[in-house]
């Protein structure tokens, strides 16, 4: 009867592609058999332990197998393999590489584990958060490509026709003001004076007031061109005309 072949314990040892597949194969075996026995929480703590233990182990070394198979010329299992599932296998925090299956994770102590937060990313230094930063990150190199100049131009120039527009407006608006309330203004001195016109015509003019009336009017016909109340409003509203002009202008 031929004496059935143990398992190198190396899987360097191993120097044929096929033994090293039925050895990767054998391996696979192991694992999922004894996951499939850690599933019964009867078995007891040290016992779920031990077994536990031995996955990780298995895993480990199906890893080795898989890596001896690369360097004989076989197939990369750690990139084109299909993925072993783990039977529910968890990591916990602070345990890489290492495995909780079935009841293992019941077990005192490993429950605890799954149920605090896992810790907080490390935080990085000074120098390495200024390792990233250089003349990009405060933007001196923004204006090299040639894009961010014509329209920054291009914007100023509306903003510019914009301002002044609004600025004319705003000079228009004051002038039209202005010209209301100089109307204003001389209404109520033209009622003031036909006021006086129509209280003139209804009084009787004595002789001698003629007279002295004569006398104004013979003194006044020396002095040309008197100007009227129209006259005198014209003159007004063209001095605030000139000089709103001149400070629209000169603004």
């Amino acid at each position: 009867m031929q004496q059935k072949s143990r398992r190198p314990y190396l899987a360097s040892e191993c120097e044929d592609l096929r033994e090293a597949e039925k050895w990767r194969n054998q391996v696979i075996s192991e694992v999922a058999r004894k996951v499939s026995q850690i599933q019964n929480a009867g078995l007891g703590e040290f016992r779920i332990r031990d077994l536990n233990d031995e996955i990780n182990k298995l895993l480990r070394e199906k890893g080795h197998w898989e890596v001896r198979i690369k360097e004989l010329g076989g197939p990369d299992y750690g990139r084109v393999g299909p993925k072993m599932t783990d039977m529910d296998g968890q990591e916990a925090p602070g345990n890489r590489g290492y495995m909780y299956f079935g009841a293992a994770k019941d077990l005192p102590g490993v429950r605890e584990l799954f149920e605090q937060e896992p810790p907080p990313p490390p935080r990085k230094t000074r120098g390495e958060l200024m390792k990233d930063i250089d003349a990009d990150y405060y933007g001196y190199r923004d204006d090299d490509d040639g894009v961010l100049i014509p329209l920054e131009r291009l914007e100023e120039k509306k903003v510019i026709k914009s301002s002044i527009r609004e600025y004319k407006n705003k000079k228009l608006a004051a002038m039209r003001e202005a010209e209301a309330e100089d109307k204003e203004e001389t209404e109520p001195i033209r009622m003031e004076e036909e006021d006086e016109d129509e209280e003139c015509e209804g009084e009787q003019i004595s002789p001698d007031e003629t007279d002295e009336r004569s006398e104004v009017a013979r003194f006044m016909a020396h002095v040309p061109n008197i100007p009227t109340q129209a006259d005198i409003e014209a003159t007004l509203v063209e001095r605030k005309k000139k000089e709103l002009l001149e400070t629209f202008l000169g603004d």
